[in-house]
């Protein structure tokens, strides 16, 4: 990532909006912005193949059971309009082949795909593939519910809305499967 860039960048955007770069409370935001987009934009620089080898720290089990972890909590923000998507809550369940992925490790496999400019849709997408990846289990359900900036403060500013997606993939295609996965999902 280019910071010096986006230092540049974010200097060139105040002026463009009217504001004094030179301020004394705006001085060091061209900085702080690029530090934050760094941060929070970690995941653009990796595959989902190599956040499976990052995190794909796995145990032998003889198990096949659904393993769910629920409730995880990350933000990301929209290609469209590089706005917030936020109080999100993660879901993420699978069978394990054999093997099992450190729970720990789940989470870290969602914020990490959280971290890239995309649409909800796809970090389910990316999470149900880097789970499977990570695991060797082609039966992986990811289950997304989140606010979205460009929809609660700007256009509609519909303040209640939430969006929520479902990725499925192998056995959590069957509708049985995901009544078992929401089942789960709400106890």
């Amino acid at each position: 990532m280019d910071t010096e860039k986006i230092e540049s960048l974010i200097y060139q955007l105040l002026e463009a909006l009217g504001e004094d770069p030179n301020r004394e409370g705006l001085q060091e935001t061209p900085k702080r912005v690029a530090q934050m987009m760094e941060e929070v934009y970690e995941g653009i620089q990796y595959t989902n193949a190599e956040i499976a080898e990052m995190y794909g720290k796995t145990f032998a089990v003889d198990t096949n059971q659904m393993v769910v972890v629920k409730d995880i909590t990350c933000f990301s923000h929209c290609e469209h309009h590089m706005a917030l998507m936020y109080d999100m809550s993660i879901s993420i369940g699978y069978i394990p082949k054999g093997r099992v992925i450190g729970l720990s490790k789940i989470p870290r496999i969602a914020e990490m795909c959280c971290k890239r400019l995309q649409l909800q849709e796809k970090i389910g997408e990316d999470i149900a593939e880097v789970i499977s990846l990570a695991t060797g289990s082609e039966d992986v359900i990811v289950h997304i519910t989140s606010s979205h900036s460009c929809m609660s403060a700007r256009g509609i500013k519909s303040t209640n809305s939430q969006t929520t997606t479902l990725a499925t993939k192998g056995v959590f295609n069957e509708d049985n499967m995901i009544h078992r996965f929401m089942l789960m999902k709400q106890s």
